[in-house]
């Protein structure tokens, strides 16, 4: 199907402005506006790009999407926390009858093993109630999933009935008070007892306390509590153990404690609170033991027998959280980006052109720099997350599973989470500031939605704890890089680095690049839109600022412990910003193979221009970097400033098709702006004023009035002359 943005869908209302014909990026030719009544100039493959958009598993999402249709699901601003809380619950329970929840899990327990088809439906669940969301992600994602995932087919067959089917809420207990990002520090032991044959669960501190963890204030009947593992007084690290928490009536059983954290900035529906345990008893076999065994004897056994290798192995099969969290993300600034700009396609504002009607808000250049950029980035948010869920599945399915397509996996979500979480949380407030006191009410929900995904950020992995992950990855790629090279080939490479730097730093290559421009706007532009050029840039700076950082570590590699953490943390937040051009690469890297997939020309023009407003927009909050190392001349960043402008108007009459393509109808939504009434009321407005004008009964406005007087004073003097 093709269709133009004034063509009505079930997200844009019958009675929605057409969108205006602005600016070619190519030409320069525009104008500040272009007549409201102009039509796109041709159609959008709107079903093309809806299933880029949708991805490998689309019937997984659409199936997502029509359950949460259900009024039954959505979330009801005005109910106290304590209500809150007891409705998701019921909103688990609905999910449990409908089948939503056992995608992920064994065929054997009523599952599907659809590992990318359970995170894709699990993400739609953002546009009911992120606190459904995330109970349903404690539940099913964190604590169903250590249990599949660290435990072995005992462990399945006895206690993953219980959680798929809500009998057994549970808890994910791994973060502590004293140490939240630090897993590998926690304090909790967890002591082995040959004379019982059980582990002993201790927090011996406060410290040590579990803490904000779903389903613990007051739903949870059992955990799964990381904690030390110590056998014959060894410590063996961190493992994971299932602890029961409650009895049938929901007390606290002996030894076991805890607290609500109450009220919180967001998600309020879910009830977060602390545990802690006081030589709490388990049985042996309650030891998730995929990865670490203890035998009746005491004695410790694993498959894999470096201790740092066996945490990360145990922490990466639980990285699904940010894979869920990276497709969240997109989902929200879609759902944002959704309702601003059909709003902003039916909100006029000001008498810009024309004294009898006023301007469309999309029409005005800043407002399409405010949504439409930020749509680009929503774009390439989605295909870099679909493509980070493609990998998860590969690995979690078996199809791709080895050790280092884990690693593999672990660095591109700990690169990709960040980036769509934190563009979540600043699309949804740019979206509100956009849609004026409208985008404040609650029945709008763009604030509502911001306070529930500001979490996004922290959970799951900090998400500047994450990048300095990547950061490391990099550092050990850049290393290996060097080790592998031969000697002839390492002194070239040197070479090769000090001649580059030469350039840079002497001004040759922007010399060079201006001389190439020579003054003309249109070749800055061909050189910016050129896919090698935005790929060498983008890499460059990753390769250049690791590289930087690592020469600057390379001194202090055989010093102290203490001497190379000074340094390290010298250079830590150059890393981390190196991390963030990583994932902005492969962000720029799966936006382009997208592009490539689409067949109809016209259509692939339109998503390249997106493409271009993107690595474009990326490349423009760095400008500072590229001119000051020499990667762009200061003629071709003047003009880059331009170049962009005139991307965002010539996408500026797509734009309500693009938002389409993410195929959010009104249940989703539940966005007033985008319901069709303000096209409504202007349309009233517009029409009142047109008879108004056409009758007798017009007042004459004050300037008009004295105009008149003002020729009519004229005239008297040159008749008296």
């Amino acid at each position: 199907m093709t269709t133009t943005s004034d063509s009505s869908t079930t997200a844009v209302p019958a009675g929605a402005v057409p969108p205006a014909v602005q600016a070619d990026p190519d030409t320069g030719a525009h104008t500040a506006f272009s007549a409201i009544s102009a039509a796109e100039p041709g159609g959008l493959d709107l079903d093309a790009v809806q299933q880029l958009l949708l991805g490998r598993w689309a019937a997984d999402r659409l199936e997502g999407r029509e359950n949460v249709k259900d009024p039954d699901l959505h979330k009801i601003e005005n109910l106290s926390m304590e209500d809150h809380r007891e409705r998701v619950l019921g909103q688990l329970r609905i999910l449990v009858d409908r089948g939503q929840v056992n995608k992920a899990f064994p065929r054997g327990l009523g599952g599907s093993d659809n590992h990318g088809g359970n995170i894709a439906t699990f993400a739609e669940l953002v546009s009911a109630d992120p606190s459904l969301q995330i109970k349903a992600g404690v539940q099913w994602g964190l604590f169903g999933s250590a249990i599949l995932h660290l435990g072995t087919e005992e462990h399945h067959e006895r206690l993953l009935p219980a959680v798929m089917s809500l009998e057994v809420p549970g808890a994910f207990a791994m973060t502590e008070i004293g140490h939240g990002s630090d897993v590998s520090s926690l304090a909790t032991t967890a002591t082995y007892v040959p004379e019982t044959d059980e582990f002993e669960i201790h927090t011996p501190f406060k410290a040590a306390w579990k803490e904000f963890l779903g389903n613990a204030a007051l739903h949870g009947k059992a955990a799964v509590v990381f904690a030390q593992l110590i056998t014959r007084g060894v410590n063996h690290g961190v493992h994971a153990f299932y602890v029961p928490l409650r009895d049938g009536a929901g007390d606290f059983l002996p030894g076991i404690g805890g607290e609500d954290d109450g009220y919180k900035g967001g998600l309020n529906g879910i009830d977060n609170g602390r545990l802690h345990f006081d030589h709490v008893r388990i049985p042996r076999t309650n030891l998730l033991n995929r990865y670490g065994s203890v035998d009746e004897k005491g004695a410790y056994s694993s498959d894999i027998a470096s201790p740092g290798r066996r945490f990360f192995t145990m922490i990466g099969t639980l990285v699904q959280g940010r894979v869920s969290l990276a497709l969240s993300g997109a989902s929200a600034s879609a759902l944002a980006l959704t309702g601003a700009i059909t709003y902003g396609n039916q909100r006029r504002q000001f008498n810009a052109t024309s004294d009898t009607h006023e301007e469309v808000l999309m029409d005005y250049q800043l407002h399409q720099r405010r949504l439409i950029d930020r749509l680009a980035r929503t774009y390439a948010d989605t295909f870099a997350a679909n493509e980070l869920l493609e990998k998860f599945d590969s690995v979690f399915s078996g199809e791709s599973d080895t050790d280092e397509d884990r690693q593999e996996l672990e660095t591109l979500a700990a690169a990709i989470k960040p980036l769509t979480t934190w563009n979540a949380l600043d699309t949804l407030q740019e979206a509100r500031e956009a849609c004026g006191g409208a985008g404040y009410m609650a029945k709008n929900r763009f604030a509502s939605l911001r306070h529930d995904l500001d979490i996004f950020v922290t959970f799951e992995g900090d998400n500047n704890v994450l990048l300095q992950l990547v950061g490391k990855r990099l550092l050990s790629d850049y290393s290996k890089d060097l080790t592998n090279l031969s000697i002839g080939a390492l002194s070239r490479y040197v070479r090769g680095q000090a001649t580059e730097a030469v350039v840079y730093r002497s001004g040759l290559r922007r010399v060079v690049q201006s001389v190439q421009d020579a003054g003309s706007e249109r070749k800055s532009a061909s050189w910016f839109k050129d896919a090698e050029v935005q790929r060498a840039l983008l890499e460059d700076r990753v390769r250049s600022k690791t590289g930087a950082v690592a020469q600057a570590l390379m001194p202090v590699a055989k010093k102290s412990q203490a001497e190379q953490a000074a340094t390290f943390n010298l250079h830590q937040a150059d890393l981390i910003d190196a991390a963030r051009n990583h994932g902005e690469l492969l962000e720029w890297e799966a936006f382009t193979r997208a592009v490539e997939q689409i067949e109809d020309d016209h259509t692939r023009q339109i998503m390249t221009w997106l493409r271009n407003l993107f690595v474009l927009r990326v490349i423009e909050d760095d400008l500072g970097w590229f001119l000051e190392t020499g990667r762009i001349s200061p003629q071709r960043a003047r003009t880059l400033r331009t170049y962009i402008n005139r991307l965002a108007a010539r996408l500026r009459p797509h734009a309500q098709t693009l938002v389409d393509a993410f195929g959010y109808e009104q249940e989703h939504l539940r966005m007033d702006i985008a319901t069709g009434d303000e096209a409504r009321r202007q349309d009233e407005a517009a029409e009142y004023y047109r008879k108004l004008r056409a009758s007798a009964d017009a007042p004459i406005h004050e300037k008009v009035l004295r105009q008149r007087e003002k020729n009519a004073a004229k005239g008297r003097n040159k008749d008296r002359k």
